[in-house]
């Protein structure tokens, strides 16, 4: 008879193995990534690695489903909030945050190489939604309540906040003087300006 499944154990086990294709992936790019590369740093055989994850695509997807559902989780964990400007900034600190992890420059070099991928390429326009959806939202309530500008539609106002954030992100990749720390405040004072428009 088998043995049951403990559920606790598989996501932990998952996890891991997320966490570990994140660092190889970073470290290695797409192509030196190998199965054997991230089977040696998650510390599992290429058995286990292969029931998770059958292969090396289905790995760096669900690294950026992941994402995707830990956004969409950001944004659920607000309601209830009525400082909607402040969720919008929040947010920004939220993603820059995911950014300063040390990884997250090689991770998207990588995932740049290969978003001729379908699989990849959909689970990136699925990101790009949840941030958009999310962002969106909370802009239209922070209109509502008069709290930003209202010359522009909420999804304008949602994209160049995306575009901030894509623009910081490209930055970092570029691996130059670009220090993360240093410029965040100011990230996060364009994002303001933004919000607030020419009457601040």
């Amino acid at each position: 008879m088998p043995r049951p499944v403990d559920p606790e154990r598989h996501r932990a086990r998952r996890l891991q193995i997320i966490d570990a294709g994140l660092t190889a992936f970073s470290r290695h790019g797409y192509a030196g990534a190998t199965t054997a590369v991230i089977c040696r740093t998650a510390g599992v055989g290429s058995g286990t690695l292969f029931h998770y994850f059958p292969t090396k695509d289905s790995l760096l997807v669900a690294i950026l489903e992941l994402g995707t559902t830990e956004t969409r989780e950001f944004f659920a964990a607000q309601e209830g909030r009525d400082d909607s400007r402040e969720v919008l900034l929040d947010y920004v600190r939220h993603a820059v945050a995911d950014l300063r992890d040390e990884r997250a420059a090689g991770f998207i070099a990588a995932v740049g190489g290969v978003v001729s991928n379908e699989l990849v390429a959909t689970a990136l326009r699925a990101d790009e939604e949840a941030i958009r959806e999310g962002l969106t939202t909370w802009t239209e309530r922070a209109q509502s309540g008069g709290q930003i500008r209202t010359d522009l539609s909420a999804r304008q106002v949602a994209d160049w906040i995306a575009l901030l954030l894509d623009g910081f992100a490209d930055r970092i990749t570029a691996q130059g003087e670009f220090d993360a720390d240093r410029e965040t405040p100011l990230l996060l004072e364009l994002t303001e300006l933004l919000l607030d428009g020419r009457g601040s």
